[in-house]
C-alpha cells in the first residue's frame, strides 16, 4: 500500500515522503481499515517536527484520526465487523496518512451517517475536545458567553459550533477577514478580527464589562495573558493547547484576586481514564449530527498525493477548518 512516512523531524513538506509499505495486520483488539477519509491536526504538524508529547518510532505514518471501512479485525473484537463504516483514531506507527490504518477497537466508534466520509474523519478529535473542554470541564451554562479563539481553524471550528448548540453567546476570534466570515458561518454571534480589533476591549463591550465567563484558548502565550483581562467573575479558562508556539506561565494571584479558574485539558487521558465518558460524548455528537447542529468544516478535500501540501498548509496557519485526505471512491 501507498502510505506517508516521516524518517526525521522537520517541517511537514521537507520530512513526509509518499512510499510503499507492506500491509499491516491487526493485533489483537485492533481493526485495519481502508481509509475513506483522514483529517490532518495540529499534533501531526508537531509530530512531524518531533516536538510532540507523543513520538513515535521512526519511520512512521502520521494521521491521527479517520473514517475508515473495516477490512480485518484482530481477536476479541466483538463490536465491528468487516465492511462497517467507523471513526476514531490511528495507531501510530500506521496512522490515516495512508490507503491502509490500524485503529484499537475500543476508540472507534460507528461513522454517523448524516456526516460524509471527510467530516466523520474530522469529528474525533476536534469535537471531543470540545465537548469534554466545554462540558466535562468548564460546564458551560445556557445563556453564558464564551470565547473562543482561533474560532475558523479545526479545533476552534468544534467549539463554536458546540458552545452555540449548548445556548451560549458565541464570541470568535480570528486572524484575518476571511476567517471572520467562517467564524459567522459557522455560527458564532460575534466575530474579532485580531488583526484589526482588540478582543479584550471586545468582550468587554459585549458583556457590559462584565468578561466571558468561559475562555476556549487552543494557542496560549499572549492570547492566554490578555483573555484573563476580559474574564468574568468565576469565569473559566481552558487551556486546549498552544498553537501559537508559547506557553504560558499563569499567574496565580491574578486568578486568586479576580476569582477565575484555570483548566487543564488533555482530552487523550479520557480514552484510557474514562471511556464511559467518551462513549458519552461520542453518542451525544452523533446525536447533534444527525440534528444538523454540528457538521464538521472541511475546508480542503486532497487525494493522497497533495495531502503533503495541505498539512504544511496547517502547520503555517492558511487554513481554515480541516484539511483532510479522501481516498478515491474507486
Amino acid at each position: 500500500m501507498k502510505a506517508w512516512q516521516v524518517s526525521g523531524p522537520g517541517e511537514p513538506r521537507d520530512v513526509l515522503t509518499l512510499v510503499d509499505v507492506d500491509d499491516p495486520s491487526p493485533a489483537e483488539g485492533q481493526l485495519v481499515v481502508r481509509v475513506l477519509a483522514s483529517s490532518a491536526n495540529f499534533p501531526d504538524v508537531l509530530m512531524c517536527r518531533g516536538t510532540y508529547q507523543v513520538k513515535p518510532e521512526l519511520p512512521f505514518t502520521p494521521g491521527v484520526e479517520l473514517c475508515g471501512e473495516v477490512v480485518a479485525v484482530g481477536d476479541g473484537v466483538e463490536d465491528f465487523a468487516v465492511g462497517d463504516r467507523v471513526l476514531g483514531a490511528a495507531v501510530l506507527p500506521s496512522g490515516g496518512f495512508a490507503e491502509l490504518a490500524v485503529m484499537e477497537a475500543r476508540t472507534s466508534f460507528p461513522a454517523p451517517d448524516a456526516l460524509d466520509d471527510a467530516q466523520a474523519a474530522s469529528l474525533y478529535v476536534g469535537y471531543q475536545t470540545g465537548w469534554f473542554g466545554l462540558h466535562r470541564r468548564a460546564a458551560l451554562r445556557e445563556g453564558e458567553t464564551l470565547l473562543v479563539h482561533a474560532a475558523a481553524g479545526g479545533v476552534g471550528s468544534a467549539a463554536v459550533q458546540l458552545g452555540t448548540a449548548a445556548g451560549a453567546r458565541v464570541i470568535g476570534v480570528v486572524g484575518g477577514p476571511a476567517k471572520a466570515e467562517v467564524a459567522r458561518a459557522l455560527g458564532a454571534d460575534v466575530v474579532v478580527d485580531r488583526h484589526e480589533q482588540d478582543f479584550v476591549d471586545v468582550v468587554k463591550a459585549e458583556t457590559g464589562g462584565r468578561g466571558a465567563d468561559v475562555v476556549y484558548d487552543p494557542v496560549g502565550g499572549e492570547t492566554y495573558q490578555r483573555s484573563t483581562k476580559c474574564i468574568a467573575f468565576e469565569g473559566r479558562i481552558v487551556v486546549v493547547g498552544f498553537a501559537g508556539g508559547e506557553i504560558q506561565s499563569a499567574a496565580l494571584n491574578h486568578a486568586l484576586v479576580k476569582n477565575y479558574s484555570i483548566l487543564g485539558l488533555h482530552w487523550g487521558l479520557y480514552t484510557r481514564l474514562d471511556p464511559a465518558a467518551v462513549q458519552q460524548c461520542h453518542a451525544d455528537l452523533s446525536r447533534l449530527a444527525d440534528e444538523g447542529v454540528v457538521a464538521p468544516l472541511v475546508s480542503e478535500r486532497l487525494s493522497l498525493a497533495d495531502l503533503a501540501g495541505g498539512v504544511q498548509r496547517l502547520a503555517d496557519g492558511e487554513t481554515v477548518g480541516r484539511v483532510a485526505y479522501v481516498a478515491d471512491p474507486g
